[in-house]
């Protein structure tokens, strides 16, 4: 008997119509650690459910879904295998997304998200509605938040670390700070291609004290807060996924901070010292090659951060004016993350 056929627009509706509960029931997997028990080859749901413990009914209930959804493979004999995107949710695999899927399923994320029709109608980010504070803010009384958060921001990050690295010549950088520099796989990356390179990690304390940059004491760590200052004498300060975060005030703020930080002092010397922004950068009009996740992610920003947007490039050109810097070029990567970089005007 043939399989009946549906047409494409109704299977366009079918994924909107399931797309967050696939989120919670990707959450639940990495919660689970299935991925992970599924590394060593394909395994009984009754087995399956006893290794991570949970309940053998409801788990094939889930793995179904998932399989559904080309997460998992389902076999003969309620036995289920990893699908190229389930092997993704293993800890430590390359290109992880285990600790977004942790991440984006939290109550903290999904709550916020049931307030988008506010965010739409008052231009306000959501989360600050619902908790009344920034999202940074919040973290500090909810650790466990944080650390969720910033496994999520490492993930994220070393999916930039090898495009970004053989995309822009850091070597004839004598210093480069890395600015929200996470846990360090960045700056590492660079300074391990780049043997004659020094580099600064810089982050809030509790980021810094858990970063191993290591590489034979090239690398020293500071901890701090960007809106009120950066480390100096750099000569190039490097800022990954992080003006993203921020409306036009404080990113111009961060910004100024890294542009009166350059060696030299506020004048970046004559050692053409220079800002790095690894960011997406949107077209200025319609289509133009834009990434649709980029669009998605500047959505996450309203709901979610203190006046935070994905930028086009005359967005840019305008906020680095504003902190004294000339964008000079943008540096395609071979990922959908480009390299803003600013010279002192």
């Amino acid at each position: 008997m043939p399989e009946p056929s549906q047409d494409p627009v109704s299977a366009q509706v079918d994924r909107l119509a399931i797309g967050a509960a696939l989120v919670q029931a990707v959450h639940a997997a990495a919660r689970f650690g299935v991925a992970d028990e599924l590394a060593a080859g394909p395994r009984p749901v009754e087995e399956l459910a006893a290794a991570v413990g949970a309940d053998g009914p409801a788990l094939y209930r889930l793995m179904r879904a998932l399989a559904a959804a080309e997460v998992f493979e389902e076999l003969d004999g309620r036995r289920f295998a990893l699908a190229p995107l389930g092997a993704l949710l293993r800890e430590g695999a390359p290109g992880s997304i285990r600790d977004w899927a942790l991440a984006v399923g939290r109550p903290l994320y999904r709550d916020a998200w049931t307030r988008l029709p506010d965010s739409i109608r008052t231009g306000e980010p959501a989360f600050e509605t619902l908790h009344g504070r920034t999202m940074f803010e919040h973290f500090g009384d909810h650790p466990e938040e944080a650390r969720a958060f910033d496994a999520m921001m490492a993930a994220s990050a070393g999916r930039l670390v090898a495009p970004i690295v053989r995309a822009y010549d850091f070597g004839r950088s004598g210093t480069v700070v890395d600015v929200g520099g996470g846990n360090g796989a960045l700056l590492s990356a660079i300074l391990a291609a780049n043997p004659g390179v020094r580099g600064v990690l810089y982050d809030l304390p509790h980021v810094v004290a858990a970063a191993e940059p290591g590489l034979n004491g090239r690398c020293r760590c500071v901890g701090g807060d960007f809106l009120d200052s950066v480390p100096s004498g750099g000569d190039v300060y490097l800022l990954a996924h992080v003006i993203h975060d921020w409306d036009d005030d404080r990113a111009a703020r961060i910004l100024t901070n890294c542009r009166a930080a350059l060696r030299g002092g506020a004048g970046g010397g004559a050692g053409g010292g220079r800002v790095v922004l690894a960011e997406w950068v949107l077209p200025d009009g319609p289509g133009g090659g834009g990434s649709a996740l980029a669009a998605w992610t500047d959505l996450s920003m309203l709901v979610m951060t203190p006046g935070g947007r994905q930028r086009t490039r005359s967005d840019f050109e305008r906020l680095l004016g504003r902190a004294g810097l000339r964008l000079s070029r943008v540096v395609p990567t071979e990922s959908e993350c480009a390299l803003v970089e600013a010279v002192p005007a």
